[in-house]
């Protein structure tokens, strides 16, 4: 999908005089979302990173699961100069170099078959509901039999926005783009099932997002 002009205003330059870009957020969510994946994920296999932005959870999860092959990928390719500073600077031999994928184009998950883990996070606020769709079906054609997917971010609980942040954040993403904000966590879970994913854990995280962990089914 073509990169949004959206003002998120998240990432800075890092330290180190690289390419590298630092978000606060990212840095402060990584732990908790590794920790989901010490839960839920396989230790071993092929993992597929989607909208990996900075690239410091590519490195932090990469560094945490030593024995999974992981695949940072992102669908701007302004954003592949830091996954890939980000991957130098860790010099691990399982995270590979960063590719360019477009997940709002259809037969994307054919393409990136066999996958043993598919991780998002905070992405489908950012786009459509129709593109949404198109990342959970390319999820479930992505993903081997029994592969599970992790997808992470800020979603409304049964039609609802429960904090005053979500309510201010989901304004001003709507504002810059009526097609874009939060997707409902119902929603979410029927979708998935619909491209053959069943739900196993929703987990509440900090700063009140949520961690849907699905496997694929076969």
């Amino acid at each position: 999908m073509p990169p949004r002009r959206l003002k998120l205003g998240y990432a800075t330059p890092a330290k180190g005089g690289d390419a590298r870009l630092f978000a606060p957020s990212a840095e402060r969510n990584a732990g908790a979302i590794i920790d989901v994946l010490h839960r839920h994920a396989p230790a071993r296999g092929r993992a597929l990173e989607l909208a990996a932005g900075t690239g410091q959870h590519s490195a932090a999860c990469a560094a945490a699961f030593p024995d999974l092959n992981w695949q940072p990928t992102d669908g701007a390719e302004a954003a592949l100069a830091s996954i890939a500073a980000w991957r130098d600077a860790a010099g691990l031999a399982n995270l590979a170099e960063p590719a360019l994928l477009d997940v709002s184009a259809p037969g994307w998950g054919a393409a990136r078959a066999g996958q043993d883990l598919v991780l998002v996070a905070n992405l489908l606020h950012l786009i459509s509901a129709a593109e949404a769709k198109t990342v959970l079906g390319g999820i479930g054609q992505a993903l081997a039999p029994g592969g599970t997917a992790v997808i992470y971010g800020p979603f409304r609980r049964q039609g609802r926005l429960t904090s005053e942040g979500d309510i201010a954040f989901d304004a001003d993403l709507r504002l810059q783009d009526p097609e874009i904000g939060y997707k409902d966590d119902t929603w979410v879970i029927r979708s998935a099932s619909e491209a053959g994913l069943d739900l196993v854990a929703v987990e509440q995280m900090p700063a009140n997002n949520m961690c849907f962990i699905f496997r694929r089914q076969g």
